[in-house]
């Protein structure tokens, strides 16, 4: 099987495309697709980092850089709980909250534009192929030739 007829190479190349894109547009707010994604997932009452992370699939450093770059151009705020100083939630600032709703509208209009040019059966076939798939991943896990020696 060649590398562009599997599955996995075709969902990166499509999330690629689509991340490319989103850049695009992104820049010229000002922001990257990430610190848009990153504005939709912060909640009004806060989010905690822990939950960003998760939401990003990022590592601890790289969303920590993340999180001071946002800080220093004014679009978050982080506040420690007060019963425990290891629990601390971001908050969008105004400027944020702007940007959030600059970054919704793109990713409004990019999917309605995907709704525009795909069937009815399209969209809920690649929806349902998709949370299929995710299901799928998180349940693999690689057989090694070792474990096969051990079942015999």
């Amino acid at each position: 099987m060649k590398q562009q007829e599997t599955i996995d190479y075709l969902l990166k190349a499509v999330w690629q495309n689509m991340s490319n894109s989103y850049n695009q547009i992104a820049s010229g707010f000002g922001i990257t697709q990430a610190i848009g994604y990153m504005l939709i997932n912060i909640d009004q009452e806060g989010t905690a980092v822990s939950q960003l992370a998760g939401l990003l699939g990022v590592k601890a450093t790289s969303l920590s850089r993340m999180l001071n770059n946002m800080e220093e151009y004014g679009l978050i705020y982080r506040e420690t709980a007060a019963g425990d100083k290891r629990s601390v939630k971001v908050f969008l600032t105004d400027f944020g909250r702007e940007k959030r709703q600059m970054a919704k509208g793109v990713v409004r209009s990019f999917n309605e534009y995907l709704t525009a040019n795909l069937t009815v059966q399209e969209k809920n076939s690649l929806m349902q192929g998709l949370q299929k798939l995710n299901k799928l991943t998180l349940a693999y896990t690689v057989t090694t030739e070792n474990d096969e020696q051990k079942d015999k």
